[in-house]
């Protein structure tokens, strides 16, 4: 188990801190905490594994904000439900048997995708609007939700970052309804998804648990910071600029 130091904790405390604030007002907090880690020496599978886990009460808050949002969206819940949990525990197992060397390999690449798809977020947003004022088509059978998103679901239990703009889109392809009840969905599925990986992470890996601690903490704070200073901050300008920083991390990780 790599052992931290006083100030490696203090970094990591002001990373998770950063990223709550970054998750309340735009999203993308993984992209610093993750980095922030493995800057430090954690190897990459434990970053990813003790980042997981850390970030279990911020998925929960969310969806407990919107949970008024879910009231009659029961039949797609116990479709989807059980899809994430069983794509959220495969994604974690896959995780584990690749191994630290593969996935180091596979780091860039993820820091890179995870960027994109935090780009993508607000024109994804607005495409997903428009389809559902103008092009208001039938409800898509339950059935056509469940692949896309058992897909989805295992990229969460793999690495997570920038899953919430992957799963608003297929939502928003696959079911007929509004973007808010489509986002409190979203949440709830974010926070199963993640649930399923980190319990088995519990069981199967190991997990720097004073660090996860010590992240799970600073993300609650620098959520209650952020969601005071989201009236105040626009939203995209503070989103690009963690894309650029993730680009920048996973250009640097590749190259190195």
């Amino acid at each position: 188990m790599h052992a931290l130091g006083a100030s490696e904790f203090v970094l990591i405390a002001l990373a998770a801190l950063a990223a709550g604030i970054v998750n309340a007002v735009a999203g993308g907090g993984t992209l610093i905490t993750f980095p922030m880690m493995t800057a430090l020496g954690i190897p990459p599978v434990i970053a990813n594994v003790t980042n997981s886990v850390a970030l279990c009460p911020g998925y929960l808050g969310g969806t407990l904000a919107q949970w008024q949002d879910l009231r009659g969206q029961g039949r797609r819940i116990a479709w989807l439900v059980p899809t994430g949990i069983l794509g959220g525990t495969v994604g974690g197992l896959l995780l584990l048997h690749t191994g630290e060397r593969i996935f180091a390999v596979l780091v860039p690449y993820l820091i890179l995708l995870a960027s994109l798809l935090l780009a993508l977020q607000d024109p994804t947003k607005r495409w997903l609007t428009k389809r559902i004022e103008q092009h208001r088509a039938r409800g898509a059978p339950t059935i056509a939700m469940v692949l896309p998103l058992a897909v989805s679901a295992l990229y969460g239990g793999y690495f997570g970052a920038g899953l919430g703009v992957v799963m608003l889109a297929v939502l928003g392809i696959t079911v007929d309804d509004t973007l808010t009840r489509l986002n409190a969905l979203k949440q709830l599925l974010s926070l199963v998804i993640n649930l399923a990986a980190a319990a088995y992470f519990i069981i199967a890996a190991p997990i720097l648990w004073p660090a996860a601690a010590i992240m799970a903490f600073g993300a609650l704070v620098g959520g209650v910071v952020g969601g005071r200073l989201a009236g105040r901050i626009r939203s995209s300008t503070l989103r690009y600029s963690v894309v650029a920083v993730g680009v920048l991390v996973g250009g640097f990780y590749l190259l190195r």
